[in-house]
């Protein structure tokens, strides 16, 4: 799945620090920015 700038991201959870889990439904009208990258240690 491809998203754009602006656009709205698809529901999803992740584990974070501290044993805890968030989900992009806890933050909904906060700001949000998203950084994905390839693997650990690539440029990019």
């Amino acid at each position: 799945m491809e998203l754009t700038t602006g656009q709205v991201a698809p529901a999803f959870t992740l584990e974070a620090t501290g044993n805890q889990t968030i989900s992009l439904e806890d933050l909904r009208g906060k700001p949000v920015v998203l950084f994905f990258y390839p693997k650990d240690d690539t440029p990019g």
